[in-house]
């Protein structure tokens, strides 16, 4: 999986990343990056550094898929609706996307809150904040689900083996 546009009929894909706060998909998401050479994009990092809407945070990704690149992309993917929504849009620019759910343990995700947010009090609002805010993926979305406490070499065994099926 290379970054740049192939000469080849194949589509370039999109794998999208998502999860409950500090369940690794961060981690996951830079080193996939690094590994393929494919440019990595937070969308939710991207509308909260620049304080744009989702409507531009679309249309800023439908430039990126004008690209014909493959890509990574984690953030503005809570819902059933999100994921649908920037799926349909990557597919209009002739994308293949793949959601990619990454699981980490509830007592896993508060410890690394409170590391990140040095207070349990606040690791505890954000967790409580973004759980409310993230939907499971429904049965016919068919994510490759990942371990978040797993090593990136086996998180990347199991993605490639996923996407070559």
């Amino acid at each position: 999986m290379e970054g740049k546009k192939s000469q080849s009929l194949s589509q370039p894909r999109a794998i999208l990343v998502f999860g409950a706060p500090a369940s690794g998909k961060t981690t996951f998401c830079e080193k996939f990056s690094q590994q393929f050479r494919a440019p990595y994009y937070n969308l939710a990092e991207i509308g909260t550094e620049n304080g744009f809407s989702r409507e531009k945070i679309l249309l800023i990704l439908s430039l990126i898929a004008k690209t014909g690149q493959n890509i990574i992309i984690e953030g503005q993917l809570n819902t059933e609706a999100d994921r649908e929504e920037i799926k349909k849009l990557l597919r209009e620019e002739n994308y293949n996307p793949s959601l990619i759910w990454i699981q980490t343990d509830v007592n896993t995700i508060k410890a690394r809150l409170k590391a990140r947010l040095k207070s349990v009090t606040k690791a505890k609002e954000e967790y409580d904040t973004k759980i409310a805010e993230l939907e499971a993926p429904a049965e016919d979305e068919k994510p490759i689900v990942l371990s978040g406490k797993h090593t990136f070499e086996t998180q990347l065994s199991h993605v490639l083996s996923q996407l070559a099926a």
